[in-house]
């Protein structure tokens, strides 16, 4: 019984990695073609799904603090969109609260697994017509060098991660034709389009297929609906922008905060990686370690023996008072990045906006702002036409 309580405690306690990780700092790569005006490709990165379980004792046994995920799924879009400016392949790349007919392409994620050690993201990249560029799940384990004071802020743990995407997603464009990629921005603006009147515009697009479209034809040039829907597209580009506001005031904000949570789970999340936890697995060993120990002192008349095991139940007991530890500072660290999230999202919001000598006042959270933004648009649309808002589709029925 001695030998299994010390062999839990090698295992648990001092069972360390020794691979070596260097910061990976090598750039994106850049296409080698020169794109035009009309080539380059409008990116918008939504919001991640934070993946949080709604079981609380599920978010426990999994280790998910989940006002930490919700402050990732805002955090990682904001890096993955800077990621992509920095290479000169798009056009415009946006944060945006959710999927939208306002952009030529989307890029969605879903975090699977996220510690100070390891990032496990699932990415979904769809252009307006419903082509999916791809689906793949993204990992990236990040050295304990990119933690230390002096590495630069702008490094992020899990650069390679974003890098690899914004690869992945260059690849796939340059298997397209200039005439597919004038496709995808002409459909974009027709999907926008149809969301604000859908009788006026629904012949110039066929869904083949559930979210797969086809472009039958265009509008003239000098349509003065067309002509109003791009106004439109500007305004929302425009809000998007300021929401762009937010992301970037509040990743400032919380980045020290959400680096001190994975720093300090960086080490943990290695030690105990076989049980993919910090606390929980601590708690867990030191339980196993304890009831060795109070094993190997009751089955045993030898003094050594019954030393040995008390020894073992008191390095168990230590261990679960660390793991303890480390959740209740987690907690704490989940706690403020909520309150940062509060108070930069009061900062920004609600918002004034000027639309036709019109100031409207848009209150909520970001993403309501978004939807009650695309309501006003649509409805300012209609009473310009004449147009009954019951006959046409909802935007944010088609811009989800």
């Amino acid at each position: 019984m001695r030998l299994i309580g010390m062999t839990l405690l090698l295992m648990l306690a001092g069972c360390v990695t020794q691979t070596v990780r260097t910061v990976d700092l090598t750039p994106p790569r850049q296409s080698t073609t020169a794109l035009s005006e009309e080539e380059l490709l409008d990116v918008g990165v939504a919001m991640f799904d934070p993946n949080v379980p709604e079981d609380y004792d599920t978010q426990i046994e999994l280790i998910i603090q989940p006002e930490i995920r919700l402050a990732e799924a805002r955090y990682m879009p904001f890096v993955a969109k800077n990621m992509l400016q920095s290479t000169g392949n798009w056009g415009a790349v946006r944060v945006v609260p959710r999927q939208s007919d306002a952009v030529d392409l989307t890029v969605q994620g879903k975090i699977i697994e996220s510690d100070g050690e390891k990032l496990v993201v699932d990415i979904n990249v769809t252009d307006a017509t419903g082509r999916n560029w791809f689906s793949k799940r993204y990992t990236s384990l990040a050295s304990k060098y990119v933690y230390l004071d002096k590495s630069p802020q702008s490094i992020d743990a899990f650069q390679s991660l974003y890098r690899d995407l914004a690869n992945d997603m260059l690849s796939f464009r340059e298997t397209l034709s200039p005439a597919a990629v004038v496709a995808i921005r002409q459909t974009a603006e027709m999907r926008f389009a149809r969301s604000f009147a859908e009788d006026a515009f629904s012949g110039y697009l066929l869904q083949v297929d559930e979210g797969q479209y086809q472009l039958q034809r265009l509008p003239a040039e000098n349509d003065p609906m067309l002509r109003r829907v791009r106004e439109i597209r500007e305004r929302e580009y425009l809000f998007i922008d300021t929401l762009d506001e937010f992301y970037a005031n509040y990743s400032r904000q919380m980045l020290p905060v959400y680096d001190s949570w994975r720093r300090a789970t960086y080490a943990d999340a290695i030690e105990f990686k076989a049980l993919q936890a910090q606390s929980r697995s601590q708690i867990i060993g030191g339980s196993l370690a304890i009831a060795a120990g109070i094993g190997g002192v009751y089955s045993s008349e030898n003094p050594y023996v019954d030393a040995s095991g008390v020894a073992t139940v008191g390095a168990g007991a230590t261990l679960i008072i660390s793991g303890l530890n480390k959740k209740q500072q987690s907690a704490q660290l989940a706690d403020r990045l909520r309150e940062i999230g509060a108070d930069t999202e009061a900062e920004l919001i609600p918002t004034t906006i000027q639309l036709d000598n019109e100031t409207l006042r848009l209150t909520g959270s970001v993403e309501q702002q978004y939807t009650e933004l695309r309501k006003i648009l649509r409805r300012l649309y209609l009473e310009e036409y004449g147009l009954d808002a019951s006959q046409s589709a909802q935007p944010s029925a088609r811009a989800n």
